[in-house]
């Protein structure tokens, strides 16, 4: 499994890849106007869509859209993984 952050370095996304590292969990982290633009970043996610995004990957499974901090928290929690 591969999770994959877009970020903007703001504190919420710290927080999202501390969250990861803690998991000891393979991850990706996109950064604003580095590896994106806010236009492709809104495009993907949506206008309404806030900082950090994370999507999972997972071998046979494909790419999920998991949402935010708070949707990451619960996706790990619901995989029984918190």
């Amino acid at each position: 499994m591969l999770a994959i952050i877009y970020s903007n370095r703001s504190q919420e996304c710290q927080r999202a890849v501390a969250l990861l590292e803690s998991l000891e969990q393979k991850f990706i982290q996109y950064e604003l106007n580095r590896d994106f633009s806010i236009k492709q970043f809104y495009e993907e996610f949506g206008t309404e869509a806030e900082f950090p995004q994370v999507t999972i990957y997972e071998y046979y499974v494909g790419i999920a859209h998991v949402g935010g901090l708070k949707e990451t928290l619960n996706y790990y929690k619901n995989k029984n993984l918190l």
